[in-house]
C-alpha cells in the first residue's frame, strides 16, 4: 500500500517508491517535479550513474536525445559513453553486450503478426507457412539504457554497465549467424546507446548471408538520432524485420515520472517511421506496444497512445502488454484481464485495426 506524498492519498496502486498518485503527476506536475527527480536520482545513485541527462557542460553526445554534455572523466546518462582526454569514447565497434539463441518461434512482442510464428511474410521472409520450427533467434541484449524506467524488467542490466573485459566484437557477433538462424533481435536495456554497434553487426550479418533468409529487428523507447534512426528502419525493410517502439505513455508528465526523462523524442521518431510504414505490406515494418502499468498508466493513457498511432497510421500494430511487479514498482499488483481487455478495447474504440494483449498469463482474475 503506497501513500502519495502530495495529497496523502493510499492505495495498493501507488508505488511506494515514487510516492505520488497519478492525479497528483498529472494535475499538480511543477509541485512534484523535484520529488520525481529525487526518486529517480536515488534509484541511479545505488549503480553510480549520473543523475542527469543533457545539461552538464562538455563534449556532447548525440546518439540518443538525451543529447548528454559529459564534462571531462564523466559520463553520459546511459553510463556507457565516456569523456576521455577530450575525445568522446564508448562501445561502438566492442560493445557490452548479452547474447543467446531461442528457438524459433519465440516470445516476440511482435509474436502475433511475426514471420517466425504466422505466415506474414512467406516465402520471401520467412521459411515456413507458420511457425519456423527447427530456426532459431539471435538475441542480441544491450546493457545500458537511455531512459531510467521504474518498472523496467531487465533492470539486472545495471549490473554489467561497469564490465570492462568480454565485449562483443560486431564481426564477432555477426559470424554467430548460421544456416539455422532466420532473425536477430538486439534488445535490452536498450540499442539506442549502441546503436552503431547494432548496425555494424547488422551490415556484416546481411553481407555473409548468402542468399538466406535473416530478418533484422529492434526493441526499442526509440530515442536514438533520427539519422540513425533511419538507417535501422532501412535495414528492418531490407531484410524483413520490425522496429518495435514501447510507447512508455501519452502524458509527458507521466512519462517523465516512470522514466525520468521526457518522452518527446520517442514520439518523434516513431512519427518519423510510422511515415514508411506504407513501404513494406508483410510483414509490418513499425510495431507499437505500451507496458500496462497499473494506477499509472490508465485509460487516458491508452487513449491517448491509440490516438497518436491511429493518426500515423491506423494499420499499424499496437500490443498492450501485461505488467508483473519489478525493480522499483515490484509493490504495484498484476494487471487484471479486465481491465486489460477494457484498454484493448479503447484502443480499438480510437481507429486501430490491430490490436492484441500479449503476457496474457500474468494477467489477474481479480479488478
Amino acid at each position: 500500500m503506497g501513500r502519495c506524498s502530495l495529497c496523502g492519498k493510499e492505495s495498493e496502486l501507488i508505488s511506494s517508491v515514487l510516492s505520488l498518485c497519478l492525479d497528483c503527476i498529472r494535475k499538480d506536475f511543477k509541485k512534484v517535479k523535484n520529488i520525481i527527480l529525487s526518486v529517480h536520482y536515488d534509484v541511479r545513485k545505488r549503480f553510480n550513474l549520473p543523475d542527469k541527462a543533457g545539461d552538464v557542460g562538455g563534449l556532447v553526445c548525440n546518439l540518443c536525445a538525451n543529447n548528454c554534455r559529459i564534462p571531462e572523466g564523466g559520463r553520459g546518462y546511459c553510463g556507457l559513453r565516456k569523456n576521455t582526454n577530450g575525445r568522446l569514447v564508448g562501445p561502438d565497434k566492442k560493445a557490452n553486450l548479452d547474447f543467446y539463441f531461442d528457438s524459433l518461434p519465440t516470445n516476440c512482442v511482435a509474436s502475433w503478426v511475426c514471420p517466425a510464428k504466422t505466415d506474414c511474410g512467406y516465402p520471401v521472409f520467412s521459411y515456413t507457412k507458420g511457425p519456423e520450427y527447427g530456426y532459431k533467434n539471435l538475441a542480441v541484449f544491450y546493457n545500458g539504457c537511455s531512459f531510467n524506467c521504474l518498472f523496467c524488467q531487465n533492470w539486472q542490466y545495471h549490473l554489467r554497465l561497469n564490465r570492462k573485459e568480454n565485449l562483443v566484437d560486431s564481426s564477432f557477433l555477426a559470424n554467430q549467424v548460421d544456416e539455422l538462424t532466420s532473425c536477430i533481435c538486439y534488445f535490452g536495456g536498450d540499442p539506442s546507446c549502441q546503436i552503431i554497434h547494432s548496425l555494424k553487426t547488422s551490415y556484416l550479418a546481411l553481407q555473409n548471408k548468402k542468399n538466406r533468409i535473416l530478418r533484422v529487428c529492434w526493441e526499442t523507447n526509440g530515442s536514438m538520432n533520427p539519422t540513425l534512426l533511419d538507417k535501422v528502419i532501412d535495414i528492418a525493410l531490407e531484410s524483413g524485420g520490425s522496429v518495435k517502439f514501447d510507447l512508455k505513455a501519452h502524458s509527458e508528465e507521466v512519462h517523465f515520472a516512470l522514466c525520468g526523462v521526457s518522452g518527446l523524442a520517442t514520439k518523434n521518431n516513431f512519427a518519423r517511421a510510422a511515415r514508411r510504414f506504407k513501404e513494406r505490406k508483410e510483414p509490418p515494418l513499425v510495431i507499437a506496444s505500451t507496458l500496462l502499468v497499473p494506477g499509472y498508466i490508465d485509460e487516458f493513457e491508452i487513449k491517448g497512445i491509440a490516438s497518436f498511432i491511429a493518426s500515423l497510421d491506423s494499420d499499424i500494430p499496437y500490443a498492450l502488454l501485461g505488467f508483473g511487479p519489478c525493480f522499483c514498482m515490484n509493490d504495484l499488483p498484476f494487471i487484471s484481464k479486465r481491465f486489460a481487455f477494457c484498454m484493448h478495447q479503447i484502443a480499438i474504440s480510437e481507429g486501430l485495426k490491430n490490436v492484441t494483449i500479449e503476457n496474457t498469463h500474468i494477467l489477474s482474475e481479480d479488478g
